[in-house]
């Protein structure tokens, strides 16, 4: 099957097993500290690659710029509003909920702003998407939370959701290796100083917890990362965005697996429709 058959299934299940490895790992290191070490880690790799497969670099300050700022509001806001969202006890099938919004604000600023024609098809598809994930996540969500928990979240939906449309629109292409590279300079500094400010340093070197970084690093941070470049890259931002209302289903059946979570008959029905709705948006 080539890559562009096989991409968004492969993105849809490696990012799916991010908040497993978030579940993994934030009892042993404060949400920002944890992302700066994986941060830190993705760059010291990726350099390596880069410079092993002699990766052409950004040629001109502004490409960096443009890279650095969608790298910024792709994993910096959006990674560090879910991370915190979870670790102020937002259960995670709320923040799925609420970051699972994504691709109808996709959808409202890709014609705003790209130009691109979001037939009524489309707006069905997310629509069913959106009550696809609502299903599947109705069980987890409970009350018992704060507005300290819920602004993260809100602040990773929007993250994500602009830096989608800011790759589109000014850096679409770039070389995987050194644009990662790129992408986690701006995101790794802004971290750091939230950390020394805010949480200091404190991390427990459990077997737990570097298995969680490894996954997160190579799994999360270079493999799906890679795809979703490769996506934004040859597909539309609608289409690219309905990706992600397959995350929480997705997300679902990996705890099930793996946790042993329960799955009701509502969470089922909910990934039926979700997945017919990115069907639509995605025909």
């Amino acid at each position: 099957m080539p890559l562009s058959r096989l991409a968004p299934f492969l993105f849809v299940l490696l990012w799916s097993t991010g908040f497993i490895g978030a579940k993994l790992g934030l009892p042993h290191a404060a949400p920002l500290t944890f992302l700066l070490v994986r941060y830190i880690a993705v760059i010291a790799l990726m350099v390596l690659i880069a410079l092993a497969m002699r990766a052409p670099w950004p040629r001109e300050p502004r490409q960096w710029l443009h890279i650095g700022v969608a790298g910024f509001l792709v994993h910096g806001l959006y990674l560090s509003g879910v991370f915190i969202a979870i670790g102020a006890g937002l259960p995670a099938g709320v923040t799925s909920l609420i970051v699972g919004l994504q691709p109808l604000l996709t959808a409202v600023g890709a014609g705003a702003l790209l130009g691109e024609a979001v037939l009524p098809r489309q707006w069905l598809g997310l629509a069913l998407g959106l009550g696809g994930v609502t299903l599947v996540v109705a069980q987890k969500i409970s009350a018992g939370f704060g507005l300290a928990a819920l602004v993260p979240a809100v602040v990773a939906l929007l993250g994500i959701t602009a830096g989608t449309l800011y790759q589109k629109r000014f850096c679409p292409n770039f070389d995987w290796r050194s644009g990662s590279v790129v992408q986690f300079l701006p995101t790794a500094l802004v971290t750091g100083l939230l950390v020394l400010g805010v949480e200091g340093w404190r991390v427990d070197w459990t077997g737990e917890f570097v298995f969680a970084l490894s996954w997160l690093v190579l799994v999360l941070s270079v493999g799906a990362i890679s795809l979703l470049n490769h996506l934004i890259r040859s597909g539309s931002a609608v289409n690219v965005a309905s990706l992600f209302y397959l995350v929480p289903p997705t997300t679902a059946v990996i705890a099930w697996a793996i946790f042993d979570e329960v799955l009701a008959g509502s969470a089922l029905a909910g990934m039926g429709l979700a997945i017919f709705g990115v069907y639509l948006a995605r025909k």
